[in-house]
């Protein structure tokens, strides 16, 4: 993976900016350690950090320009399928000074436009620069799995592959408040939203064509197929052998690389099933896991271990404790450039940063459990969906639970909070079912915020967007698990190991987000996926004689940063002191001062209840904040 920025001047007072193309570039070393590149032309400017992974000569450098010098390309990303479309033009008559994959895109894209899109397999996000139209073209893979910022204004269009390199351009820095309210949601903001007025994201499976007047045209080239499109007729064996073979092929495609690949492997369902694939097309496989020393409850190397036995790999196992998590902290809000408050990523950093002393590519499992229905909100909705005694009987203990203390940092606290919230979601629609089940910080804007700001919270505008989230759920089970694949995962949990694994210079491919797979599972009923015994059943089945019995038979096994110890010790201080100071609170004028109060005084109580989730994400929130302002 790379990483890649421009700018586009539609007059003078633009062209001026162009001159900070190079330190734009700059702030995305990370993602691209290996070299730099830059492109001029009249109104444009072009950067490019490179990360090698296929031909990992000087001849694939980038920005890349194709012999006829009209057209020039910054690309982030792999095409696993270029080596067929590579020969496909030659037939043509195409020649070739290179052995990359982004020479390939490029001609691809001079032979058919936006066509070309449809042909490709990878994940991506590229520029095209046209000199004789003087035109810039920009698309984004199909998933959302490589990232894609824009900047618009009078003057210029800018682009980048993280907000960083936009604020390089001195682009202005003004809070989005309705995305701020998705934030405090969520704990991450959705596509096509950032956290910046006139910043946006590409969204998923579409194009953009910008030129001196400004966005010429904007389209989605792919959508993710589910409706009218049920195959009630396929049998469950033909669809297990048909998701087999895809998976298999999918897998063996994203091991194309000139340097060296392993897999994570974290001990469940998901990363097994690639690793035992890809470890029967290469001879001493290398694979990575983290345990966790003083949270044993989380510590899923043992079941990693036996994969790895299974399958000889060459195997190695990260033993952490909250120490070396807590050392990492300051790392990963430095490198977040955009509130996200997905605590997690601290140990995908932690993985990522030990894997790339190995290698520079990992496979991984992301994807699955949006898909094949994995998590334990999927089983919690097919709960209220078909009903019974037990559904209702939790439902009819809701008062009493609403009274009964909660906290995620106990197993009987956690419990109780997910029982409240299972009573709670029973009542709801659907729609506002999911709403409330994607909450985390769990805040209303009439809570958290001055009135500046809860009142443009509160509008008709942040009303649309959340029906925009939210449209696609009905009765079909299958919409909620289309709006994961938007939501969840292309917000959330791709997010997470985007920025997580570039911030150590490691890419990471996802196997279980081929587009066949995708458009597959989609074709095929829910209770292929989930039924009142199993998650993810099509996906066991499929592999089950691949994996130890010992994976098979456990539950799904999340894993939580102690975080209500931290603020309790080494984070109070900047708790107290600094993000939720008094003094800093009211000056900033963004808080509620009096809530901020409320919100410490339970954190360090006997009973802190949803406050740890509250206070992580409006740390998050603050440390980005004191860096950018």
């Amino acid at each position: 993976m790379c990483g890649i920025t421009g700018i586009l001047a539609f007059n003078d007072n633009g062209k001026q900016h162009l001159l900070k193309t190079q330190a734009a570039t700059r702030t995305l070393i990370n993602r691209g350690p290996d070299g730099e590149g830059f492109f001029y032309h009249k109104n444009v400017a072009l950067g490019h950090r490179r990360l090698s992974i296929i031909d990992t000569s000087s001849n694939a450098n980038q920005p890349f320009t194709d012999s006829s010098e009209r057209f020039t390309i910054v690309f982030n990303g792999e095409l696993f399928n270029y080596k067929q479309l590579r020969k496909e033009l030659e037939v043509k008559g195409i020649q070739f000074r290179s052995q990359s994959d982004t020479e390939v895109l490029l001609q691809l894209f001079i032979a058919e436009r936006e066509n070309c899109l449809d042909k490709l397999d990878g994940e991506f996000a590229f520029a095209v620069y046209d000199q004789t139209t003087e035109e810039l073209f920009l698309a984004r893979d199909r998933f959302g799995i490589k990232p894609l910022f824009y900047y618009l204004d009078t003057e210029r269009f800018t682009f980048a592959s993280e907000t960083k390199a936009l604020l390089a351009f001195d682009i202005p820095k003004v809070i989005d408040k309705t995305s701020l309210q998705l934030y405090f949601h969520l704990n991450y903001i959705p596509s096509p939203y950032s956290i910046f007025e006139n910043v946006k994201k590409l969204e998923s499976g579409a194009y953009m064509s910008v030129n001196l007047r400004g966005i010429k045209n904007k389209k989605k080239y792919y959508s993710i197929p589910y409706s009218d499109r049920i195959e009630n007729n396929i049998s469950y064996d033909t669809a297990k052998l048909k998701f087999r073979n895809l998976l298999e092929q999918s897998v063996q495609n994203r091991m194309i690389s000139d340097v060296p690949l392993g897999t994570f492997l974290s001990g469940g369902i998901d990363s097994s099933i690639i690793t035992a694939i890809a470890a029967q097309h290469t001879k001493n496989l290398n694979t990575f896991s983290i345990g966790f020393k003083d949270e044993p409850h989380f510590d899923e190397t043992p079941f990693a271990a036996l994969l790895a036995k299974k399958y000889k790999t060459n195997h190695t196992a990260f033993q952490l404790s909250n120490d070396d998590l807590f050392a990492n902290l300051k790392h990963v809000l430095d490198y977040t450039d955009e509130p996200f408050a997905d605590s997690s990523a601290l140990a995908v950093n932690i993985l990522s940063m030990h894997t790339k002393k190995h290698v520079t590519v990992a496979l991984s499992g992301d994807g699955a459990d949006e898909l094949f229905a994995g998590y334990n909100k999927h089983a919690a909705e097919l709960k209220v969906r078909t009903g019974g005694l037990k559904a209702n009987l939790v439902k009819s203990s809701h008062a009493l639970l609403k009274k009964l203390p909660k906290s995620r940092n106990s197993k009987t606290g956690n419990k109780i909070r997910q029982l409240q919230k299972f009573a709670e979601g029973m009542k709801l629609s659907p729609q506002e079912r999911y709403w409330e089940w994607a909450k985390w910080s769990g805040y209303s804007a009439d809570q958290l915020f001055l009135d500046t700001y809860s009142a443009d919270i509160n509008s008709v505008s942040h009303k649309q967007r959340k029906f925009e989230l939210l449209k696609n759920i009905t009765e079909d089970y299958n919409t909620v698990l289309l709006t994961d694949m938007h939501l969840v995962l292309e917000n959330d949990m791709l997010v997470k190991v985007d920025r997580m694994s570039m911030s150590q210079s490691l890419e990471v491919r996802v196997p279980f987000l081929d587009h066949k797979i995708v458009d597959f599972a989609f074709s095929l009923p829910s209770d292929f996926k989930i039924d009142k015994y199993d998650r993810k059943k099509i996906v066991k089945d499929a592999f089950r004689e691949m994996l130890p019995i010992e994976l098979l038979s456990r539950k799904k096994q999340g894993f939580e940063v102690p975080l209500l110890k931290w603020f309790r010790t080494d984070l109070k201080s900047m708790i107290t002191n600094e993000l939720l100071d008094d003094e800093f609170i009211t000056q900033q004028g963004i808080f509620n001062s009096e809530e901020i109060k409320k919100l410490k005084a339970q954190l360090f109580s006997t009973n802190p209840n949803d406050a740890v989730e509250k206070v992580w994400a409006i740390i998050v929130f603050q440390y980005w904040w004191k860096k950018i302002f």
